[in-house]
Formats: structure tokens, sequence, C-alpha cells
């Protein structure tokens, strides 16, 4: 009885608005504290950190309230040294104060790897080798040898290169092979519609060397010469013809596919090669 009395009395009810009164307060305290700790509606747009070095990032985030950190390095001949090429969160994101920027830089200098050892071993065994060195196989050439199609010099800008050198990491290396000593003959490949590079396997597949490279005036920038195809060579190609081991082939490329043979004459062609081979 005396509990129910002291319920709807009137000092219950002045503790009961008091309790509710300081539970408000709290709750409106830890709301606006998380609004100020999370910059609630405060965000920032991510910079581009693209092309710039390490003091001129660090003028950009400071004066954005914003941190950085560098996870990576590469090394690329197609920007400036020491400027970031890669970042996360990207360009015109929106994060949060003092979010942190995560950067690849390009490095200064390039990453070095060891030179194989190539010499006296075969063309496709040296291909695998360069391969899995980092590096690239450049040239092709052939001298007269017993030893057909093995590697006879490696060579690097015109450069014999020792096994265990240190060599920048990408870098192509020429190689000069046997050709055998009875001026041994090769098919000559058909180049037409290959970009440079594939063309470069086929060519080297055939024991031959790219000669002239000639890029018409539909060629203005890297991007296009990336993209060119051949549309002439010389020697030109003939299921039935044959040259010696070691000689080159000259290449016209450009982007105006229309300069590309018609598609049955192209058929007709590689039909050819394929029956040749």
């Amino acid at each position: 009885m005396n509990f129910l009395r002291f319920l709807i009395s009137r000092v219950f009810f002045k503790n009961l608005l008091l309790a509710i009164l300081i539970t408000v307060i709290i709750v409106l305290a830890v709301l606006l504290w998380l609004k100020i700790y999370t910059h609630h509606g405060q965000a920032i747009t991510v910079p581009d950190f693209s092309g710039l070095t390490i003091d001129e990032i660090e003028d950009v985030t400071s004066s954005r309230e914003l941190r950085y950190e560098i996870i990576d390095s590469i090394f690329s001949n197609t920007v400036p040294r020491g400027t970031a090429v890669k970042q996360n969160p990207v360009p015109n994101s929106k994060v949060k104060k003092n979010r942190k920027i995560f950067l690849t830089m390009n490095a200064v200098n390039p990453e070095m790897v060891y030179m194989p050892q190539l010499v006296g071993i075969s063309i496709r065994q040296a291909r695998l080798a360069i391969e899995n060195s980092g590096l690239k196989l450049g040239q092709i050439s052939y001298r007269p040898d017993y030893a057909v199609n093995n590697v006879l010099q490696q060579l690097h800008g015109d450069t014999v290169i020792k096994e265990g050198s240190e060599i920048p990491k990408g870098a192509k290396i020429d190689l000069v092979l046997g050709m055998g000593l009875s001026g041994e003959t090769t098919r000559i490949p058909n180049l037409i519609g290959l970009s440079l590079e594939p063309a470069r396997g086929r060519i080297t597949d055939n024991y031959l060397n790219i000669g002239a490279i000639t890029f018409d005036e539909t060629v203005l920038n890297s991007e296009d010469s990336a993209s060119a195809v051949i549309w002439r060579q010389y020697p030109e190609f003939d299921p039935f013809s044959r040259l010696n081991m070691g000689l080159e082939i000259d290449v016209w490329l450009t982007t105006d596919t229309t300069l590309l043979p018609l598609p049955d004459s192209t058929l007709f062609d590689d039909v050819a090669e394929r029956e040749y081979e």
C-alpha cells in the first residue's frame, strides 16, 4: 500500500522527470561528441597526387588536413622519377579529415637485376631465362657457327654483358645465335595486320631480324605507334620463297586500316602460310 502511494506521489514524479532530463542530456552530449569526433558532414575531396613529388605531396596533404603513406614503388620511364603514379582513395573521392592516402611512387633509380648466363643454351631456353629475370628479348642476329640456334653472345646496348652483372629491370638483351655452316634458309613470315611486338616475335621465331621500321603520317604519338599495324613488308610474304637465316625484314606501319589487303587476300595468305608450315 505504501509503495502504491509512493508511485502516485509528487516526490516520485519529480524524481522521474529528473531522471528523464538527465538521460536526455547524456544522450545529447554523446551525440554531440560523436558529431565532433567523426567530423560529421565535413567531407574533403581527395586531390590528384599523380606527378607530384614528396615535397609537393607534403604541402597538399597538410593544407587539406590529410595524411599520406607510401606503400609501394615501381620504376617507369613514362612518368617523372620520384613522383606519385597511383593512389588510394582515387582522386575526387570524399573522405574525412585526417584520412590517410596510400601512394605508389615512381622510383628515382630503376630496380636492378642480375644478368643470367645465356651463352651456350638454345634460343628457347634463353628466352625463358630472360623473361624469368625480368628482362626483355631484344634484337636477334646470326653468324656462321656449327651451334645452330644456340646463343653465342649476349649483348646490352651493343656491349657484351657478363653473367652476374647488374642491369636495370626491363632492359633489352640482344642475342647472337649460330646459324650453322651450310647456309640454312627459313621461310618468310606473313606480318601484314600485326602490330610491332607480335611481328618481332614471328620474325624471331623464323630466325630472322627486323630491319627498318617506318611509321606513316597517321602515327603521331606513342599511343598511335602502339596500335599501328604492318601494312607492307619487304621481302613480301611468299609461302614458296625462303631467306637465309639472319637476314632482315623491313616493315611499314599505319593506323589506317584501309591500307591493309582485302580480307579475301589476307585469308588466302594465311591459309597458304599454314599449308606451308
